[in-house]
């Protein structure tokens, strides 16, 4: 498991640039991931990484591919300062973990966390620090535990 830093501001041209987003496959999109902005990436990112970002990630387009491509290169969660909306929302939909952290700042890209998501707590266990983040709503759990919206609904049958 390893943690990638990025700063503030990181939007979805960075996550899946124009140029090169030119499939819904999520395997292909895996490897365009950041191919411009940070091109070892897509190389070296592995299932159970974490993204660790500061404010506003995920902002610019609301290109659905940038959440469906973190996910199938692995991301086992995103950790932000704060997201922009339609990205935590596409996120949640497909059952990627997008965690609100004010402390995001503190996580170092050697550093070794558990996330507890139903308490909303990060433990970073090589400092022993635990960070107290936003707690998801219970229905925004479930939906992740499901895999995605559209799980949630073939599981359930309905939302709610």
């Amino acid at each position: 498991m390893r943690i990638w830093r990025f700063g503030d501001n990181i939007n979805t041209d960075y996550i899946t640039p124009g140029r090169l987003n030119l499939t819904d496959d999520p395997k292909e999109l895996a490897k365009i991931a950041f191919k411009e902005y940070r091109p070892e990436f897509s190389e070296k990112v592995k299932k159970g990484d974490i993204i660790v970002a500061g404010k506003n990630f995920g902002c610019g387009s609301s290109r659905e591919t940038a959440p469906v491509a973190l996910k199938a290169a692995g991301i086992r969660a995103v950790i932000a300062k704060s997201f922009a909306r339609i990205f935590f929302r596409n996120a949640i939909n497909i059952g990627l973990p997008v965690i609100i952290c004010k402390e995001a700042d503190i996580i170092k890209e050697d550093d070794i966390v558990e996330i507890d998501l139903k308490k909303g707590i990060i433990n970073i266990v090589n400092r022993n620090v635990a960070l107290q983040c936003e707690k998801l709503p219970e229905f925004i759990l479930k939906i992740i535990e499901a895999g995605g919206l559209i799980n949630y609904i073939k599981i359930h049958g309905k939302l709610g």
